[in-house]
């Protein structure tokens, strides 16, 4: 594709990108600050949201621990089983 035929796309991707960022700005943050009652549920669900990650978080680092313990276990198991008598 020759550059001379990219020329005219141009001011129409002006155009379009003029139009994007005035959407972006509408749906912005200060659009959602018009609705107080909208935005205090909004907080209240993403203190939720961390709420229920962290408790997440925490069971997982516990079964983690769990596993890593039941992997030691099984590895001694298995050595014992391979080690030969002493006479």
């Amino acid at each position: 594709m020759q550059p001379d035929a990219l020329a005219p796309l141009i001011p129409v991707a002006a155009i379009v990108m003029f139009g994007l960022v005035r959407i972006a700005r509408y749906w912005g943050p200060a659009a959602r600050s018009q609705n107080p009652a909208l935005s205090k549920q909004l907080e209240e669900r993403l203190e939720s949201v961390e709420q229920d990650l962290a408790a997440l978080q925490g069971e997982l680092a516990e079964t983690q621990e769990r596993l890593d313990f039941t992997e030691r276990m099984l590895a001694r198991t298995q050595e014992a089983n391979r080690l030969p008598p002493h006479p």
